[in-house]
């Protein structure tokens, strides 16, 4: 990841992703985050010349102002959104109270991203749950512009961004047409949080309800994990690794003690092992990819929701 990440701030004295950053004690306010983050440039468009002197039509040239790094190469389709107007925009989309957690580039400025904290608190089934606004952004013409709440239980870290039928969560498009209509859009996706939470909720007491025999939670977690046809002996004993890790983390975790032994508590054992649990092999940008579930869902954990829901 130390190859990934350009800059960042984080609050806290946990820094995470290897130490990397500018550690601040309190969440700052937007504009202190922009700067904290390093984010205070902007991106130029300019024509794109081959050597030879004449320009390719149709292309253009996104080059960020304060070091005239070339970010990527785009169609002249593609519609910049500046840094200081994700800032704007999750500013105006939250309005008084949202702080920012954390917020930073990867990869020499070509992907940007915010975290923020949403004022609003909420306790579910006895849990302190807190939801947070993840806005990531591309500025080499590789990925799209998205957005998404993600709650956040408080007690352990976990990720509780479950792909309910009946509530949205994130909101997503790509860098043309009317880019701020398009902004509107997601505003009216993510002003019902309050709608995403009470379903979240629901989804949680229905659950809690839900009670399991260890039978079952051993007989979920084998279906979380399949047996590869012909698998090697390193990819059998990988998969024994990852069971017992989830079975561990389900009967001994100190955040679930409380929690009866239902669907609940097997889906946070879940998410606290696809949220936390260190991969079998680290690659660099490991850490990134996981971020970036926040905004997407983790199939492991939306799995293990579908797999206790089907009953």
């Amino acid at each position: 990841m130390a190859a990934n990440v350009e800059t960042m701030f984080y609050t806290g004295r946990k820094a995470p992703w290897h130490g990397l950053g500018t550690s601040v004690l309190e969440a700052p306010t937007s504009k202190s985050a922009l700067e904290l983050a390093g984010l205070n440039w902007t991106v130029i468009q300019k024509d794109f010349i081959c050597d030879d002197g004449i320009p390719v039509l149709g292309f253009k040239a996104n080059v960020r102002d304060n070091d005239n790094r070339i970010l990527g190469v785009v169609t002249d389709r593609y519609k910049v959104v500046q840094n200081q107007e994700a800032f704007a925009f999750t500013d105006e989309l939250l309005g008084e109270g949202v702080t920012y957690e954390t917020a930073g580039s990867l990869q020499e400025g070509r992907r940007t991203w915010i975290l923020a904290k949403l004022p609003q608190r909420y306790i579910i089934s006895g849990d302190e749950v807190t939801p947070y606004l993840v806005f990531m952004n591309s500025h080499d013409g590789t990925g799209a512009i998205k957005a998404a709440m993600t709650p956040i239980r408080v007690v352990c870290q976990n990720t509780l961004n479950l792909a309910l039928s009946t509530a949205k969560r994130s909101w997503s498009t790509n860098h043309v047409g009317d880019i701020r209509g398009k902004m509107e859009d997601a505003r009216y996706t993510l002003l019902y949080a309050d709608t995403y939470m009470a379903e979240l909720g629901r989804s949680i007491d229905q659950m809690n309800r839900q009670k399991l025999t260890d039978k079952q939670v051993y007989e979920y977690i084998d279906a979380l994990f399949p047996l590869i046809d012909n698998a090697t002996e390193q990819q059998l004993k990988n998969l024994r690794r990852m069971k017992e890790e989830v079975k561990d983390r389900y009967f001994s975790a100190p955040d679930l003690q409380h929690v009866g032994k239902t669907a609940y508590r097997f889906v946070n054992a879940v998410s606290d092992f696809a949220t936390h649990s260190k991969p079998l092999r680290e690659r660099a940008n490991y850490r990134e990819n996981l971020f970036a579930r926040t905004v997407d869902g983790n199939a492991m954990i939306d799995k293990a929701y579908a797999l206790v829901t089907a009953v």
